[in-house]
Order: C-alpha cells, then structure tokens, then sequence
C-alpha cells in the first residue's frame, strides 16, 4: 500500500490536497519534512502522511475524528 503526502487546510473549511505519492514511507516522511521546512510558520495548513490502499481511503482516514487519548493525570 501506498503513503501518501497530503496539505491539510482547515479554514474557512476543511480541504485536502494530494500532494505526492510514494512506496516507502522514509520517502514519504523525509518528502513530508521538506515540505514542512518550506511552510511559512504562520501558514494555515499542515502537511500529513498517511497510509491507505487508494487516495479516496487516505482521505477518508484523514477526515475521521479521532478522540483524544486519555489523560492518566485525570484519574
């Protein structure tokens, strides 16, 4: 299965622009780090790598919610 590279926007809604696909995922990380050096520190995206059978899958896990880990300290 593929990596793939995507910038993530936020405001004023949600979009996903595919960026870059690759094989390996030190490619992908070291691409994604590049990437990221780049962005200006107050741009208003992030860039992600994630890992899917197909782009509709990776930006299906990309949309996901995910609930916050819990905090050991709360208990």
């Amino acid at each position: 299965m593929p990596y793939f590279v995507y910038k993530i926007f936020e405001t004023p809604i949600r979009r996903l622009e595919k960026l870059e696909q690759h094989e390996a995922f030190r490619e992908a990380s070291n691409r994604a780090k590049q990437l990221r050096g780049e962005l200006a520190s107050d741009a208003a995206c992030v860039i992600k790598v994630i890992f899917a059978e197909t782009e509709l899958h990776a930006e299906d896990l990309l949309n996901q919610v995910r609930a916050a880990a819990p905090n050991p300290q709360d208990d």
